[in-house]
């Protein structure tokens, strides 16, 4: 049965900083207690590695849409299930309402445990507490990506770097272009 994790929090920073730091997907540990490492193998594509209860998982996860300054959803690309979005909304234009919501299928007996007892919904919380902290402390002061995907298109933005990792879809063509 799947687990569905629910958090949000209000951020004391634009929409665009807040939705910008969140697409560093590689800080993620810094933030995400259980997330080991998090490796951006391309623009939609993600390796993570998270760890609950000692017990260590490794998943790629694919975006599926995203929208700047809007919202980032992603899924498991197989094992084990895993699904999620975060919602940005302005509240005004220095504070933004950030929503967590995500599905995933606890497999050993703590995990069923901790989904029961709703520890993980406390541990997103919790994420999501860090996560406004290191917002409101200054972040990385990197800037996020830009682009937009819906399903299998990448809309990179006009002002953008071509990538230098994986596949990517080129705007000019309906091809992906492989580096």
């Amino acid at each position: 049965m799947l687990s569905t994790i629910s958090a949000e929090t209000d951020v004391a920073a634009p929409v665009r900083v807040a939705y910008d730091q969140w697409t560093q997907f590689e800080e993620f540990p810094a933030f995400m207690r259980a997330v080991a490492a998090v490796e951006q193998l391309d623009d939609r594509t993600m390796r993570w590695i998270i760890d609950i209860g000692g017990m260590t998982r490794r998943f790629d996860a694919r975006i599926v849409d995203q929208v700047p300054d809007d919202h980032i959803e992603w899924e498991s690309i197989d094992e084990p299930v895993h699904h999620g979005r975060v919602d940005f909304v302005a509240i005004d234009d220095s504070h933004t309402h950030v929503t967590l919501r995500m599905q995933w299928l606890p497999e050993t007996f703590l995990e069923r445990a901790g989904a029961a007892l709703a520890i993980d919904d406390n541990a997103a919380r919790l994420d999501l507490q860090r996560f406004k902290d290191i917002v409101e402390g200054g972040g990385t002061l990197a800037a996020g990506w830009r682009g937009e995907i819906h399903g299998a298109d990448v809309i990179r933005p006009a002002d953008a770097p071509r990538p230098t990792h994986g596949f990517f879809r080129d705007p000019d063509t309906t091809e992906p272009d492989a580096r």
